[in-house]
Parts: C-alpha cells; sequence; structure tokens
C-alpha cells in the first residue's frame, strides 16, 4: 500500500536522538530551546513555543488571546476537529465560515459578510482560527484587514503548513495574525513524532505562552508576587498544562528542520508531475494562489462525478484495492455528531459539502518515487475511465 503520507527518518535524526538518549536531559534540557530558536529564526518570528502537539498549541493559543466562556471563535468547516475544538476547551462558543471554492480555505468574502450581520447582533466573534489547508495558505492580508475592523483576533493554523510562503515571507512570520501553530506529526512536512509549536511577536503573548504550556509555573522572580525564598522558589501564577514537547522530540525536529526546504521543494516536484500526468482526466487539481507557495502537505482532486460513471465511494474503494493509500482531508466539522447536537446542520456551509462530497486526498510525501506516483496515476486512470 502506498500510504497518502509517510514521515522520512534518516540517520542523522537517529543520531541526534541517541545522543539525547545518552545525555543528562530527557526531558526540560537544551534541545527543546534549541528547536524553538532554530524555528523562529527560520519563519522570521520573534518567541517560538514548543508543545507536545499542534492540539496543545491550539488551546494555549486561545488561552493565551483571552479566549473565555461567553466569547466567540470561528473557523473553518474542512479542518481536523482541533481546529474548532480548542474554543470549546476555553468555553467559548464556536461557528463556522464557508470555504473558498478554489483554495478550500477560509473565504474571506464569507467571513466579511459573517461579521457585517454578526456585528448588527453584537455576537462577533474574539478569535477567528484560519487553516492553511494542504499547505497553501490563506489570503491572510484580507483576512487580517477584517480583524483589524471588526476586532477579532487572528490564530493561523498552519499544521500542514511548515516551509511555506505568503507573499514571499514565510509561513509562521505572523506578519498578519497573532499567534501561528505548526504540527510536527509523523505525515506532517517535518516531524517530532507528535509534537507542535506555537510562535508569535508579541512579547505578552509569548509570556502567556511559555506560562500556559507549563502548568502556569514560573521561575522568573520578575512575574513573581513576592521575593523568592531562595534559588529553588517557583510560583504558579496562572492555571497551565503540562503540554511540554520532550528532548529527545525537539532533537529529532531540529535534525528534520534542516531538510525542510528539500522536503518542501520535493513535494512541488511531485504535485506538478500529479498536475500534468492527471491533466486529461475528469478530476479538478489543486489551484494555487500567484502570491503563495503552499507547503503542499497534501494533495486533493475532486472528482467531476457528472463525468464519472462510479461514485466518490467507490473511486476512493477501488484505489485502495488497488494499493494506493488515499484519504479524505477533511469531513466538514459542523457535520460531526458532537457538532450536530448543538444545532449544526446539513446545508450550513454548502461550498464545504460540495468539497467533502468530491475531495479525495493522493499520496503525497517526500520519499516518494516517480514510479510510486505512475502506480497512483494508473489506478487512478483505470478507475475513472472504467
Amino acid at each position: 500500500m502506498i500510504p497518502y503520507g509517510r514521515q522520512d527518518i534518516s540517520s542523522a535524526d537517529i543520531d541526534a536522538v541517541v545522543d539525547v538518549l545518552k545525555s543528562d536531559f530527557l526531558t526540560q534540557g537544551p534541545m527543546v530551546p534549541r528547536f524553538e530558536k532554530a524555528v523562529a529564526d527560520k519563519v522570521g518570528a520573534k518567541y517560538a513555543f514548543a508543545v507536545n502537539s499542534a492540539t496543545s498549541g491550539l488551546h494555549v493559543a486561545c488561552l493565551a488571546l483571552g479566549l473565555k466562556e461567553g466569547d466567540r471563535l470561528w473557523t473553518s468547516p474542512i479542518t481536523f476537529v482541533a481546529s474548532a475544538n480548542c474554543g470549546l476547551y476555553c468555553g467559548a462558543s464556536v461557528d463556522f465560515v464557508d470555504i473558498d471554492p478554489r483554495t478550500y480555505n477560509l473565504c474571506p468574502r464569507a467571513l466579511e459578510s459573517k461579521l457585517i450581520e454578526a456585528e448588527k447582533l453584537d455576537v462577533l466573534p474574539k478569535v477567528v482560527v484560519v487553516v492553511h489547508l494542504c499547505g497553501q495558505p490563506c489570503d491572510m492580508q484580507a483576512i487580517w484587514k477584517l480583524g483589524q475592523r471588526f476586532g477579532f483576533k487572528i490564530i493561523e493554523d498552519a499544521s500542514h503548513a511548515i516551509g511555506g510562503k505568503y507573499q514571499d515571507e514565510f509561513i509562521g512570520c505572523g506578519k498578519f495574525s497573532d499567534i501561528t501553530v505548526f504540527s510536527f506529526h509523523p505525515v506532517k512536512i517535518i516531524t517530532t513524532a507528535e509534537g507542535g509549536m506555537a510562535l508569535t511577536n508579541d512579547a505578552q503573548l509569548a509570556q502567556k505562552l511559555s506560562l500556559l504550556r507549563s502548568h502556569g509555573v514560573t521561575r522568573d522572580p520578575e512575574l513573581m508576587t513576592q521575593e523568592p525564598d531562595g534559588s529553588w522558589y517557583y510560583q504558579q501564577i496562572d492555571l497551565g498544562f503540562n503540554y511540554r514537547m520532550t528532548e529527545l522530540q525537539a532533537a529529532l525536529g531540529l535534525s528534520q528542520l534542516d531538510r525542510l526546504d528539500k522536503f518542501v521543494r520535493r513535494r512541488h516536484e511531485l504535485a506538478s508531475r500529479y498536475n500534468e500526468l492527471l491533466a486529461d482526466l475528469p478530476l479538478v487539481t489543486p489551484w494555487q494562489r500567484a502570491d503563495s507557495y503552499s507547503g503542499f502537505h497534501l494533495y486533493v482532486v475532486r472528482l467531476k462525478l457528472d463525468e464519472l460513471t462510479a461514485t466518490h465511494s467507490q473511486v476512493f474503494d477501488s484505489l485502495r484495492k488497488q494499493g494506493v493509500g488515499v484519504n479524505l482531508h477533511y469531513i466538514p466539522v459542523h457535520t460531526q455528531p458532537y457538532y450536530q447536537r448543538m444545532g449544526f446542520r446539513l446545508g450550513d456551509y454548502p461550498e464545504a459539502e460540495r468539497y467533502y462530497s468530491e475531495a479525495i486526498s493522493l499520496p503525497l510525501f517526500q520519499t516518494m518515487t516517480d514510479s510510486q506516483q505512475d502506480k497512483v496515476v494508473s489506478a487512478i486512470r483505470e478507475t475513472v475511465n472504467a
């Protein structure tokens, strides 16, 4: 089976992890700060905080922005549930904004329309989580302008997007957002096994992120309510969580980061090759914004079902039977039973639902060979031409 995603672990990665295993620190040592600084320097952010998952990163990002009960968080319905759940963790209510039919990202025009109506009803969001689906950035400048106009904060869920660029600057630089969150899950572009990172350019948000990912505990005398009792002293000054990354994970991530640009280049090569090989088939291949450079975590095609005799499900199952590990990213969050119990219904976000009815994620990973890709294309041809 050719998987839709796969990590690339080198001997240098293994050596980096083994070196940590032989060191004095498995947690809270020098590797995590080194990894944080390396990622921040790479993307052009001032502060970075490694966490044990992107979900944790989204949670502490919401908390750092002051999201609480009575507030509202909006996000895209085409994302993993974590992009919405992070608002619920804080006691806020969650709503969605339909997607752009070409990029599959949160649509700025739909966002503006919804904001205008929300302003009339005094139900504006406090936080909007934009999701760079497949690695392609959202129209961040347009969304930032709306944030300035309507007063909401912006979190970039860049779980798919490390190594990508928007307007010639790396995603994560924070030019058009308050906090960016990366994921380092094994199927993502670089991995720490599990893990994530939250980045910001705001010193106050940085202080909050640092506290919240580690129990709300500080050893900084300037943050304490009294003079330290001694050099051992610490204080819990907020309610935080144990969301820290281990030294082993950071060592792996730091080693992987050296190959980030190479990984993304290879993903672009494969995406371009897919574009050429699939051009004559009844599929819609990914459209890319001219001002963007995708991380290409995923390569999603949409089936032209009116030109096919097979159904969406039949195409998917046929490819799986032929050894092609296709997937579907994502089931619209508002259609999940948990969210349906909140009152969301089919028909609420028609573009997202149309996308879901046609989308299939094809295998794409940096170690994918041309021959593996040829097998995928051959299976697609056999299936759609049947």
